[in-house]
C-alpha cells in the first residue's frame, strides 16, 4: 500500500482542525495569512497559531451566536489587531456563514491597516473594516461593541482594549495578555509585608504579571461582568496562554469592588487600569 506523503498528510491534518464543511473554500484566505503554505500545508509555527486561534474561536462561538441572534446586527472589535488573524478567521467561519454582523479590526500601523483591507476585499468580507488608530483614541462607528477580543495586546494595551469595551459598553470581552510589565515596575523597590513575593527581579516580573490578570479580572467583575480565567490552548503553543473571558450582567458588583480595593491596599500599587472611568 502506498503511503501518503508528508505534504498530503499536512493537508489532511489542517482540515481535521478546520471546524467547517467545506476548509477548501477558505485555502486562499489563509495563505494570504501565511498560516498555510502556498502548496496548502501547515509548518510548525502555522500550526501553534492556528491552533491557538481556532480554540478561542471555539469558545468564543456560543457568545458570538447568542449576539447574532439579537435584533441589532452585532459588531465585533478586534483591538491591537495585527494583522487580524482572529477577525478574519472568525468572519470566515461565523460570521460569513451567518449573513449579518460586522468585524472591525483596530490598529495602530498605517501598513498591517492597508493589507488587512485589501485581504477583506480580496475575500469578499463585506461586513469587515479596519480603523488605523490606537485602541486608546478609537472608536466604532455607532459607539457601541456586542465584543471585544485583544489577542496578544503587550503590557497595558490589554487595559486599554478593556476601557475601549467599557466605553463601547461591551457584552463580552475576550483578552489574551501578553508582557505585563507596569505592575512589576511599579513593585520594584516596595516595601511591605509581602515584598519577599517579588523582591527577586525574575519573581517580580512573573509575581507582577499574575497580579496584574488578577487586577484585570476583578476590575471587570466590579463592572459588572461575570470573570472567567482559563488556560486558552496547551503550553507548546503559547506561553502566553491566559484567557480572561467576560460576560457583563450588571452595571457594577460592589462585592467585588471591595476585594478589589483591598488587594489594592495590601499591594500598595496602584495601575493606571484603576483611574479608567466607569462605563
Amino acid at each position: 500500500m502506498k503511503r501518503k506523503s508528508t505534504a498530503a498528510q499536512d493537508k489532511e491534518s489542517w482540515q481535521k482542525l478546520w471546524p467547517s464543511q467545506h476548509p477548501e473554500k477558505s485555502v486562499p484566505l489563509l495563505q494570504a495569512l501565511h498560516i498555510l503554505t502556498r502548496d496548502g500545508t501547515l509548518n510548525a509555527d502555522s500550526r501553534r497559531k492556528l491552533t491557538q486561534v481556532l480554540h478561542l474561536t471555539q469558545l468564543l462561538r456560543p457568545s458570538l451566536e447568542a449576539l447574532l441572534e439579537q435584533p441589532d446586527e452585532p459588531v465585533l472589535a478586534d483591538v491591537g489587531a495585527g494583522k487580524s488573524y482572529l477577525g478574519f478567521i472568525l468572519y470566515d467561519l461565523v460570521f460569513g456563514p451567518a449573513g449579518r454582523g460586522r468585524v472591525v479590526g483596530v490598529e495602530a500601523r498605517d501598513k498591517l491597516v492597508e493589507s488587512s483591507r485589501a485581504l477583506a476585499a480580496a475575500s469578499g468580507f463585506e461586513r469587515m473594516e479596519f480603523m488605523a488608530s490606537p485602541i486608546a483614541e478609537a472608536t466604532v462607528p455607532g459607539g457601541r461593541a456586542g465584543m471585544v477580543t485583544a489577542l496578544h495586546a503587550c503590557d497595558t494595551a490589554t487595559d486599554d482594549a478593556i476601557r475601549f469595551a467599557l466605553r463601547h459598553e461591551a457584552k463580552v470581552v475576550a483578552l489574551v495578555p501578553c508582557c505585563q510589565a507596569e505592575v512589576a515596575r511599579l513593585l520594584e523597590g516596595k516595601s511591605g509585608p509581602l515584598r519577599q513575593l517579588w523582591r527577586h527581579p525574575i519573581q517580580r516580573r512573573e509575581f507582577g504579571a499574575h497580579i496584574t490578570n488578577v487586577i484585570r479580572g476583578l476590575f471587570l467583575e466590579a463592572h459588572g461582568y461575570k470573570v472567567r480565567v482559563t488556560e486558552l490552548t496547551g503550553l507548546e503553543h503559547s506561553m502566553k496562554n491566559e484567557l480572561i473571558l467576560a460576560e457583563r450582567h450588571q452595571r457594577s458588583n460592589a462585592q467585588a469592588r471591595g476585594e478589589l480595593d483591598r488587594l489594592i491596599d495590601q499591594l500598595g500599587v496602584r495601575p493606571a487600569l484603576l483611574d479608567a472611568t466607569a462605563a
